[in-house]
């Protein structure tokens, strides 16, 4: 998408907290097939918070243009040169337009320059859009690494 630039940034800052709702209200929209209830979504971050996405333990970018946050997504660095990617989100605005495989390949160089040799993921059957960008990217599906409630495909890349 031409014009977005990406910034790391602390989970909790306005932006970030703002995207991540977003992130929220859609996957839980989403498993539900109905628009998220707020004390669902409330729910979902306290239970899968994301403070640890900064310093030591991690990162997250925002994708961001004309001054508007588009995106989202973060590394979680898990040990032994693997990072697990996460908290991947595009507006729906801006889907379709490169913005999905730009922050991932932002977030990628990211990875590789924190030391990292692979990036990891867990994703949902239903979140077939993201399934499809996470495969055009180079993510191929290997044996479970977790054992997630929601995890349904765990997939992996090395990095180069």
């Amino acid at each position: 998408m031409p014009g977005l630039t990406f910034v790391t940034t602390d989970p909790g800052a306005p932006a970030a907290a703002g995207l991540l709702r977003a992130y929220y209200d859609d996957i839980v929209g989403r498993y539900w097939g109905r628009a998220a209830l707020p004390a669902e979504t409330d729910a979902a971050m306290a239970d899968e918070p994301s403070d640890d996405l900064r310093g030591d333990t991690g990162l997250l970018v925002l994708g961001i243009l004309n001054g508007t946050p588009l995106a989202c997504g973060g590394v979680r660095f898990v040990g032994a040169g693997i990072g697990e990617l996460t908290r991947v989100y595009v507006a729906a605005e801006a889907r379709g337009t490169g913005a999905g495989a730009g922050l991932l390949a932002h977030l990628d160089g990211l990875a590789v320059a924190a030391g990292l040799s692979t990036l990891r993921l867990t994703v949902r059957s239903d979140l077939v859009e993201a399934r499809r960008l996470y495969a055009r990217c180079g993510y191929l599906e290997v044996a479970p690494f977790n054992t997630e409630p929601y995890a349904e495909h765990w997939l992996s890349k090395e990095l180069h």
